[in-house]
């Protein structure tokens, strides 16, 4: 996995992780451990944070088996995403992602997000680029950026720069279980053996919860 500080270097213009397959039961090379664990967040259930960012290629091979295991999503867990945000240097993906999350057009635009940056290289970074690329999908450029600077946006970015510092997020994709257990497609050996794992991760914490009552 190349991690966020190689990104930084100058000579670097992008941040690519690792690959990686799961086998029929949870292996210790399958997954971390978060130290120190983090607080859940999800109201009771199993809760998985997947940390992305926009420009990862990983990330973007990842989004259509996270789509496909979201149709599946058992009620006890809840999913959430959180684009990465080590730097400013990432802020300009970042505020499309919550501001569209605020405008209600994530469900609709989030892999198309992707296809712009990998399949049609399209520079979201770039104002000018990004809001007729908003105006082509039907979104108004003017209200995406009143809704950007908004309190509520603001917010989420300031929350989603200190998550990526309380996870230790040093590359992405990461996806973590109950703020505990960390499995990335270096574990998994390829991304279409990350969701398989994030399941037996799931299993594990499940029974770990039915054990401490």
């Amino acid at each position: 996995m190349t991690s966020i500080r190689t990104f930084f270097a100058p000579a670097l213009a992008s941040l690519a992780f690792v690959a990686g397959g799961a086998s029929a039961q949870l292996q210790q090379t399958e997954f971390s451990l978060l130290n120190p664990p983090q607080p859940s967040e999800g109201g009771g259930k199993i809760e998985v944070i997947e940390f992305f960012w926009y420009g990862c290629p990983h990330c973007a091979r990842l989004e259509p088996f996270i789509q496909k295991w979201l149709t599946t999503l058992p009620k006890d867990v809840v999913f959430k995403r959180v684009h990465a945000l080590p730097s400013d240097s990432w802020l300009a993906p970042a505020t499309i992602f919550y501001t569209l999350e605020a405008m209600g057009q994530l469900d609709k635009l989030h892999v198309k997000v992707f296809e712009a940056i990998h399949d049609q290289n399209v520079n979201l970074n770039l104002p000018a680029t990004r809001d007729a690329w908003l105006a082509k999908n039907g979104i108004d450029p003017i209200k995406f950026g009143e809704v950007a600077k908004s309190f509520s946006v603001q917010t989420k970015l300031n929350r989603a720069k200190q998550m990526t510092q309380a996870y230790k997020v040093d590359g992405v994709p990461m996806l973590f279980v109950n703020g505990k257990y960390l499995t990335t497609n270096g574990h998994a050996r390829g991304e279409p053996g990350i969701m398989p794992i994030v399941d037996k991760l799931i299993d594990k914490a499940r029974k770990e919860s039915v054990a401490s009552k």
